[in-house]
C-alpha cells in the first residue's frame, strides 16, 4: 500500500495526517503517477485551512508535482508509460507517493531538467510566466514592483523580469533574504519591516510609480501597493498569505489615476491543453538558456508536509520547497 498526506478537516498544519491510500487504475484520460518530487505552494495552505474550499474531505492536498508515468487509462495518446512528466493544476492530490490525473492536465519534463527541479518550479514558474506575460505584458522599458522577492514566485519573476531588462523593485523581509533578491536580479531590494516601500518606490521611479505591481501578500500590502503605481498602472492581486483583501470602492482605481486590477489564476491562464504546453514550455526555455535558475531552498520528507506548511507561514522559507515522497 502506498502512503499519501490526507486532510479529513479544515484547521492549522497537525491536522495533515500520513496515511494509506489507494490511488486505483486510471480511467478513460487518466494517468497513473509515481511522484519523484512534489511542490510546495501557499494555495496548498489555502487549501487545508478552507479558505478555498476543497470539494470534499477527507482530500489529498497539493498540486504540483513530476515523475514517472506509470499506466494510463483508455484513449490517452498525449503520454506513455515510463514518461517523465511534471504538472501543476486541478484536481488536488499531489500529496501522494501515486496518483492518478487526468492527462491533458500534464506536460513531459525535457531531459535536462530534473524531477526535483521540475517539482519546484512548474506552479510558480508558470504564475510567473502569466504575470509578466499575460497580465501586464513586460518589456524592457518597464519598471516593476514584486512583493515577497525573495519566495519561489517572486524568485522567478525577478530573474525572468530582468532578462527581459525591466526594473525590479521588490519587498522582502530580511537582510538575507535583501541579498538573494538581489542575487535574482532585484535591482532595488525594500525591507519592508525597515522602510516605508510606498515612500522607497517613489524615490527609485522619481515620484513617477512602476508600471505595474504583483501582490501575493494581500490584506496588509493591497492598498499601498495601489500607491506605487504610475496613472494608468496595472494592479496584479494574485494572492493573499496576509489575509483577504478587504472590500473597498472601486472609484479609488478612478482616484489613484485610472488604474487597472486584475485578480488572475494560473487555472484560468491555462485551462486548455494547448494553454498549459504553451506557458511550460516557454518556462523551460528560460531555464534551459539559464535566463532562470529555480533554487531549491529546503527539502522536506512528503510525511513531514505539516512542518514543511509551518515554516512556509512563518515566513522562514525561500525559493521554492520540494517534499519527498
Amino acid at each position: 500500500m502506498v502512503k499519501a498526506i490526507k486532510l479529513h478537516q479544515n484547521g492549522g498544519p497537525e491536522v495533515l495526517k500520513w496515511e494509506d491510500h489507494d490511488p486505483g487504475l486510471p480511467g478513460p484520460g487518466e494517468v497513473r503517477i509515481r511522484n519523484h518530487a512534489v511542490g510546495l505552494n501557499y494555495i496548498d495552505v489555502y487549501h487545508r485551512t478552507g479558505l478555498y474550499p476543497l470539494p470534499a474531505l477527507p482530500a489529498i492536498p497539493g498540486m504540483e508535482g513530476a515523475g514517472v508515468v506509470e499506466a494510463v487509462g483508455e484513449g490517452v495518446n498525449t503520454v506513455a508509460e515510463g514518461d517523465r512528466i511534471a504538472y501543476a493544476s486541478l484536481p488536488t492530490g499531489a500529496y501522494a507517493q501515486v496518483h492518478l490525473l487526468p492527462a491533458d492536465r500534464l506536460v513531459k519534463i525535457p531531459a535536462d531538467i530534473s524531477f526535483e527541479t521540475a517539482a519546484g518550479m512548474m506552479l510558480k514558474g508558470m504564475t510567473a510566466r502569466y504575470l509578466i506575460r499575460g497580465c501586464y505584458p513586460v518589456s524592457a522599458s518597464d519598471t516593476i514592483l514584486i512583493h515577497a522577492a525573495s519566495g519561489g514566485v517572486g524568485s522567478i519573476v525577478c530573474q525572468w523580469a530582468k532578462h527581459i531588462g525591466a526594473t525590479v523593485i521588490g519587498t522582502v523581509g530580511s537582510s538575507q533574504k535583501a541579498e538573494l533578491a538581489r542575487s535574482n536580479g532585484c535591482d532595488y531590494p525594500i525591507l519592508y519591516s525597515q522602510e516605508d516601500f510606498v515612500q522607497k518606490v517613489r524615490e527609485i521611479t522619481a515620484g513617477n510609480g512602476v508600471d505595474v505591481v504583483y501582490d501575493s501578500v494581500g490584506q496588509a500590502t493591497f492598498m499601498q501597493s495601489l500607491d506605487c503605481l504610475r496613472p494608468l498602472g496595472t494592479m496584479v492581486s494574485f494572492g493573499q498569505s496576509s489575509g483577504s483583501v478587504t472590500p473597498f470602492d472601486l472609484g479609488l482605481l478612478s482616484a489613484k489615476g485610472s488604474l487597472f486590477l486584475t485578480r488572475p489564476s494560473l487555472m484560468t491562464y491555462t485551462q486548455t491543453h494547448q494553454d498549459l504546453v504553451a506557458h511550460a514550455a516557454d518556462l523551460f526555455d528560460v531555464v534551459q538558456q539559464g535566463a532562470v535558475s529555480i533554487r531549491i531552498g529546503q527539502t522536506y520528507e512528503l510525511a513531514e508536509a505539516a512542518s514543511a506548511h509551518r515554516d512556509l507561514e512563518g515566513r522562514k522559507t525561500t525559493g521554492s520547497t520540494i517534499l519527498i515522497p
